[in-house]
């Protein structure tokens, strides 16, 4: 949740479910799991979770990026050699620009050293491997809006919904009302076009404005 008085950001990315990947190096096995996550709690549950039910492996290593801004990270190697494990799983999370995601890489020992570059590779690949798998979204920071019209006009506002793309949900009464959430910034322009579509007769109000997420 953003603070008072700091400058929303417009948008970020977000993982919208779970998902899991694998790969195998040397006989190596390296599972990773990625979960969207809200606060840093919710990261470290995350994390124990999957050490319990990878408890007779070797090593779980984990990063976590919180913040629409990416403002927490956090990482560990698990007793991997430094460096060679929490930290390039991070900067795969930062380089994807996701916000709100934990990943833990379980590896279970094949027998065969990997080296500094190997395990590297394999921390970093497991995650990606489990963003292929993945699904993700934008959270766009937007504007609700009710627009209440007759029910001469419904045909007319359905048309430039579907042709702007926008997702409307209609409450049919007396008269009709749409409830509808575009982006901050194009929310003056949807005002403007639902005025000139209905002749002036729709009653617009912006309802509150609040994060939705926008799938890729």
């Amino acid at each position: 949740m953003e603070k008072s008085g700091v400058e929303k950001v417009m948008e970020y990315r977000v993982l919208l479910k779970e998902c899991a990947g694998e790969l195998e190096e040397k006989k190596s096995r390296f599972i990773c799991a990625l979960r969207p996550v809200e606060s840093e709690q919710e990261a470290i549950s995350f994390i124990e979770e999957t050490k319990k039910k990878y408890w007779d492996a070797r090593h779980n290593c984990y990063a976590f990026v919180l913040g629409s801004r990416q403002e927490l990270t956090r990482c560990s190697d698990d007793g991997e050699p430094g460096g060679t494990a929490g930290r390039p799983m991070l900067e795969v999370l930062l380089g994807e620009g996701l916000c709100g995601v934990a990943a833990v890489v379980t590896r279970y020992f094949g027998g065969t050293l990997l080296g500094t570059g190997g395990l590297v590779r394999a921390y970093s690949g497991a995650v990606k491997e489990a963003l292929k798998n993945g699904e993700t979204g934008r959270m766009r920071y937007g504007a609700r809006l009710r627009i209440g019209t007759d029910y001469n006009s419904v045909g007319k506002l359905q048309h430039l919904f579907g042709k702007k793309g926008v997702q409307a949900e209609a409450e049919y009464g007396e008269a009709v009302c749409f409830i509808v959430t575009v982006p901050v910034d194009e929310a003056d322009g949807l005002k403007k076009e639902v005025t000139e579509a209905t002749g002036g007769k729709a009653v617009i109000e912006e309802v509150e404005k609040i994060y939705f997420i926008d799938k890729e």
